[in-house]
């Protein structure tokens, strides 16, 4: 039995990582402290509850289960707060992280996969981010994460610690089978805000700006499938399960969809008109974020199958009809 410790997978991501882990034959283990994540979403392996910077924990849950691996999905990701509270993204994400490291270094568990962002590039409006970018972040929680990844590069120098860093924009969508699926309190990400404003649960979905230079007017982002997402970071494992150096791999599309063409795509999948509000745009939106993912195709074999808009949002719908976790 290979335990892999899952940070996190009591969240979006994480959970639907460790549906994806099992299947492939581990035994994920969740650690969490279900201040973002849900109990309910724990489902494919033992939980333990605990909190980053809480090294003794950390370092029981590791002699416990002996992971072969660590794949850290765990962190405070908001934007907008991270520019109000700096200080609690730089506790939560970095000082948490380095707890993390240093216990599965005492460990002597030293494969690492990490969930980076594309937000460590900073303002590149309108430029195909690959992994060769310069990392200018413009936020807290950009610049935590860029911290991380220098974190791991220096533990890889100094201990041995083999890394695999995936940087990424929007996640979108959820389990085919509807398991598990995104399920924030508050919501703020573009395609559960939409269906809950064709369901009636809140009036309308603002649209931020509608004057931006692209074909409807509204802003170009990226979005990836969460299954294929996860699907990644199976793929990062076995990379250095079979020996590999360390690595960073971008994941997207390379193209990216409008807000518009968002909304026109999820009135065809649910035959639900979407309410929309227009409004001015955010102070610090760009026109366009797209990541390349070329280097994950070629050396993972990475090809994100289901991150079209109709099955993101066909999935995301199928989980938002009946999905939903209690604390």
């Amino acid at each position: 039995m290979t335990h892999i410790l899952v940070t996190g997978g009591a969240g979006y991501i994480g959970s639907h990582a460790c549906k994806t882990l099992a299947a492939a034959g581990y035994t994920p283990v969740t650690y969490d402290n279900l201040c973002t994540g849900w109990q309910d979403a724990v489902k494919f392996g033992p939980f333990e509850k605990g909190n980053l910077t809480d090294r003794a924990r950390l370092d029981e849950v590791f002699a416990t289960y002996r992971p072969a691996a660590v794949m850290h999905f765990a962190a405070l990701s908001q934007v907008g707060e991270s520019m109000r509270d700096p200080g609690l993204y730089w506790h939560n994400n970095v000082a948490g992280s380095l707890s993390l490291i240093q216990a599965a270094v005492a460990a002597n568990c030293l494969d690492f996969v990490f969930s980076s962002t594309c937000a460590t590039y900073g303002d590149q409006d309108n430029v195909l981010l690959d992994e060769g970018c310069a990392q200018y972040p413009i936020n807290a929680y950009g610049a935590s994460k860029r911290a991380i990844e220098d974190m791991l590069h220096d533990f890889g120098a100094a201990y041995g610690l083999r890394h695999v860093i995936f940087r990424y924009f929007n996640v979108a969508g959820a389990d085919p089978e509807a398991e598990i699926g995104e399920f924030h309190q508050p919501e703020t990400h573009l395609i559960p805000l939409m269906l809950d404003a064709i369901d009636g649960k809140r009036d309308a979905l603002t649209i931020f700006g509608t004057d931006y230079d692209t074909p409807d007017g509204t802003c170009i982002r990226d979005y990836v499938h969460v299954s294929d997402l996860v699907d990644a970071h199976v793929l990062g494992l076995k990379w250095l399960e079979a020996g590999k150096g360390s690595r960073i791999f971008n994941l997207g599309t390379g193209t990216g969809f409008s807000v518009r063409e968002v909304i026109d795509q999820s009135a065809a999948v649910t035959n639900r008109a979407v309410p929309v509000v227009e409004g001015a745009r955010r102070p610090g939106d760009c026109t366009r974020l797209v990541s390349g993912s070329t280097r994950a195709a070629a050396e993972l074999g990475w090809q994100p199958k289901r991150s079209t808009l109709i099955q993101m949002i066909g999935d995301a719908w199928r989980w938002h009809q009946t999905g939903h976790y209690d604390k």
